[in-house]
C-alpha cells in the first residue's frame, strides 16, 4: 500500500478529521510565500517583509506597509485548488469538524469550507480603528495611500500582524477542534510560526498524518508523511 491509499484509508476511516494548514496551500492557488525573498522584492522594499509587517511598523510608516500590503498580501483573483476543495467536500460528508489555517486569504471559505478558524485573520476583514466601519478587500485594494475610513480613521486589516496576539476566541475553538478530532492532518507549513504550530499538540487522537514538501519538527511523532504538494495529495484521494 503506498501513501496515498494509507491517507485514503485513514480518512475512510475517521469522522472527526481536523486540518491544520499553512502557506503551502495557498501557493498552488498562485498566492506567494512572502517569506521567500525574490529578486523583485529586494528592488522594491527597503525592509524584510517581517519588519513591514509589524504592528510598529503599521503605526509609524503606515503608507509603506499599504505598499507592500496591497503588492504581497492581497491576491484576489486566486482560486481555491484541489486541497481547498477536497477539504470543503470532508466537511460536507461529515468527516472532517474543522479547518484550521495560518492563511489569512479566505481561499477555504471561497471553496465551502464553513468551520474555518483563521488564526492570522482576514484580508477580506477590515475595520476603521476609529468608528469600527466594515471594508472588504476589494475597498482595500482599490484605495490609494492609506486607507481611510469616511469617518477620517485610518481603516486597519483584520489581519495578526507580528507583535499582535491572536484572537482568543479563534485560537480556543481551534485548540477544543483539535483536542476532540480523531485523525490531525497538517499540510503546507513547517512548523516554524508560533503560537500558531503550539496548537497542534493539544491532538490526542489516534492518526497524525503531515503533507508537507520539506521535513516539520513533528515528522517524528507522525503515523505518515507524505513530502508532495498538498493540492498533487488531495486530487488522488
Amino acid at each position: 500500500m503506498n501513501d496515498i491509499e494509507k491517507l485514503a484509508e485513514i480518512v475512510r476511516n475517521s469522522h472527526k478529521i481536523v486540518f491544520f494548514g499553512g502557506a503551502g496551500v495557498s501557493t498552488e492557488s498562485g498566492i506567494p510565500d512572502f517569506r521567500s525573498v525574490d529578486g523583485l522584492y529586494n528592488q522594491q522594499w527597503k525592509y524584510p517583509p517581517e519588519t513591514i509587517l509589524s504592528h510598529t511598523f503599521f503605526l509609524t510608516d503606515t503608507k509603506e506597509f499599504y505598499r507592500f500590503y496591497r503588492a504581497k498580501m492581497l491576491c484576489l483573483d486566486a482560486k481555491p485548488n484541489a486541497a481547498h476543495k477536497k477539504l470543503a467536500e470532508l466537511e460536507a460528508e461529515c468527516k472532517l469538524t474543522a479547518v484550521v489555517t495560518q492563511n489569512i486569504d479566505g481561499l477555504h471559505q471561497a471553496a465551502g469550507s464553513k468551520n474555518v478558524y483563521e488564526l492570522h485573520g482576514s484580508v477580506h476583514r477590515n475595520y476603521c480603528m476609529k468608528c469600527h466601519k466594515f471594508y472588504d478587500a476589494e475597498f482595500m485594494l482599490n484605495s490609494e495611500g492609506v486607507p481611510t475610513c469616511e469617518c477620517g480613521g485610518t481603516i486597519k486589516p483584520d489581519v495578526v500582524l507580528y507583535e499582535e496576539g491572536l484572537d482568543d476566541a479563534t485560537v480556543t475553538g481551534a485548540i477544543k477542534s483539535i483536542a476532540q478530532a480523531d485523525t490531525l492532518i497538517i499540510g503546507g507549513t513547517s512548523l516554524n510560526v508560533y503560537p500558531a504550530a503550539g496548537l497542534i499538540n493539544y491532538f490526542r487522537g489516534k492518526n497524525l498524518v503531515i503533507i508537507n514538501k520539506s521535513p516539520t519538527q513533528a515528522d517524528t511523532s507522525a503515523d505518515l508523511c507524505i513530502s508532495q504538494n498538498i493540492g498533487e495529495v488531495f486530487s488522488q484521494i
